[in-house]
């Protein structure tokens, strides 16, 4: 670096010495950044590492009671949020599934330990598409596709997976940015990779942002200063970009009533346009909305525990996942020795209880994501030593820009739809002017072995067979779709190729998509 100054000084002398115009064109050195450092204790990086996990539990239990309760109202003031004694371990004895969105995060954590940092996206979604755990939404969908061949990232694909925007990575994202402290472009490179098992567009971009928010969490305080830092890795030509910009412009008019800016988006933003169960529907588990509930709960709760759960918590929809984001983000930026007390007796109960579907418990997965976190440092060019952790600590730099459902505005056709799947219904048929449709439905049948197979053609050529199944590790509750078709008129027909006594396909919803612009 200095050899390299000097040599440039020494040139620029040796040019001006022999120059006789009075025009003289002074020869700049390039500016060679130079690499910003961070240094953490050990203790601190820990304490760091089990507030982030030990924050998502609690808000987790917090919200659980309420979660989809509310669809796109808010959770009134007079409805209690409850936090007794002895309620985390409630829901580790009686409903361990609230938790889903720490032991997917555990999923990948288990595939990082086993694979090392350079795990492929095959890796972590055959493990995520193998587990016993019931899966919804993008989740559901890209374990359907990766079961029948379509592999990540393939399997998060849009035009594979009609929930690409939905939440699911966003809630299982944590572990990517608390394994990356003060490197959100690490953080993204994980999330990339794992992400886009199951998401595309603004459905990976929660993962992306909430993920970088933690990696920020590690080394600032300010919780706007995290928001608005960990914003910069998402393209700002994405809506994902745009409408948490504009949560945080709505902060900043006024940074005392959450209630306004809660109205304001949900007046601007709760179109869903991708997951056929929700769109034109009253819930919306978009990523975007979900994401903006977040950071309301973190600028409005100003670094208090209890109000950033509140505040994430009313603002409804996914009222657990969202209150679990949260407050993990804010009880990294304190640490788990300055969460409030109030709240610790509940989790020391069950910091040695297994997650349900894994062999760790919340002591267990501290240590695990603190040794990711050393390795992930060390091989990012930072250093160790007997008590220090020194991070080469980055600027947030935007991922690929990506859209999901470009153009495309949904128009339901019917709904209730007694389908087709008994020997005396194995066809059926409808027509729209659009460019795709989606049919949001269910199987029943007794036999969990069936598979049925459900033929689906458009202007009279087969376009796909749907495979479908009871079992809920195999089944989809989107029974067939296409996306990318002209603009035109189009007849649709659907055909059971192998019915069965008793097996039923039910048409909850079908929809059409239109042009938006």
């Amino acid at each position: 670096m200095k050899k390299g100054r000097m040599l440039c000084a020494l040139v620029a002398v040796a040019f001006l010495a022999g120059c006789k115009t009075k025009e003289v064109q002074v020869l700049k050195c390039p500016v060679v950044p130079v690499a910003r450092t961070e240094t953490i204790t050990k203790a601190q990086l820990m304490d760091k590492i089990k507030g982030g996990w030990a924050g998502q539990v609690i808000g987790c239990a917090y919200g659980g009671p309420t979660e989809f309760c509310y669809r796109g109202v808010m959770i009134p003031d007079e409805r209690e949020l409850e936090y007794p004694a002895g309620h985390l371990k409630y829901f580790y004895d009686k409903i361990p599934t609230l938790y889903d969105d720490i032991y997917m995060d555990l999923t990948f954590v288990e595939v990082l330990r086993e694979k090392g940092l350079k795990a492929t996206p095959e890796d972590f979604g055959v493990a995520f598409a193998n587990r016993d755990y019931g899966l919804w939404h993008a989740n559901q969908a890209a374990r359907y596709n990766i079961l029948h061949g379509v592999m990540p990232p393939e399997s998060g694909h849009w035009l594979n997976n009609p929930h690409a925007d939905c939440i699911d990575y966003q809630i299982e994202s944590d572990f990517a940015g608390l394994m990356s402290p003060g490197m959100p472009n690490v953080a993204s490179e994980i999330s990339d990779r794992v992400g886009h098992v199951m998401n595309y567009g603004d459905g990976w971009y929660g993962g992306v942002f909430t993920g970088a928010m933690y990696t920020e969490a590690f080394f600032e305080t300010n919780v706007l200063k995290v928001v608005e830092t960990a914003l910069k890795t998402i393209p700002t030509e994405s809506d994902f970009y745009k409408r948490i910009s504009q949560v945080i412009a709505w902060y900043k008019e006024d940074p005392t009533d959450w209630k306004r800016c809660w109205t304001l988006y949900n007046e601007n933003y709760s179109e869903d346009v991708g997951c056929p169960e929700l769109i034109l529907a009253p819930g919306n588990i978009d990523a975007t909305m979900n994401s903006a509930y977040v950071v309301m709960g973190l600028l409005y709760g100003n670094k208090d525990f209890k109000a950033t759960m509140e505040i994430a918590t009313r603002c409804g929809q996914d009222s657990d996942c969202n209150p679990s984001t949260a407050a993990g983000i804010l009880a990294t930026i304190t640490g788990y020795s300055n969460i409030p007390e109030f709240w610790m007796p509940n989790v020391k109960e069950v910091e040695d209880i297994d997650f349900i579907y894994t062999k760790l418990s919340l002591n267990t997965t501290y240590q695990a994501v603190y040794d990711l976190a050393i390795q992930n440092v060390l091989a990012n060019g930072g250093a160790t030593n007997a008590t220090e952790v020194t991070i080469i600590r980055e600027e947030p730099k935007p991922v690929r820009f990506e859209k999901s459902f470009p153009n495309m505005r949904p128009v339901e056709l019917a709904k209730d739809l007694e389908f087709l799947g008994t020997p005396e219904c194995k066809q059926n048929t409808f027509t729209f002017t659009g460019k795709g449709f989606a049919i949001h439905g269910h199987l029943s049948c007794p036999d969990t072995q069936y598979e049925s197979q459900l033929e689906v053609s458009v202007d009279g050529k087969p376009v796909k067979t749907f495979l479908n199944s009871s079992d809920y590790r195999r089944k989809i509750d989107t029974l067939c779709w296409k996306y990318d078709l002209p603009y035109a008129p189009h007849t649709v027909t659907v055909k059971l190729l192998n019915p069965k006594e008793g097996a039923n396909l039910k048409a909850s919803r079908v929809f059409y998509y239109e042009p938006k612009e």
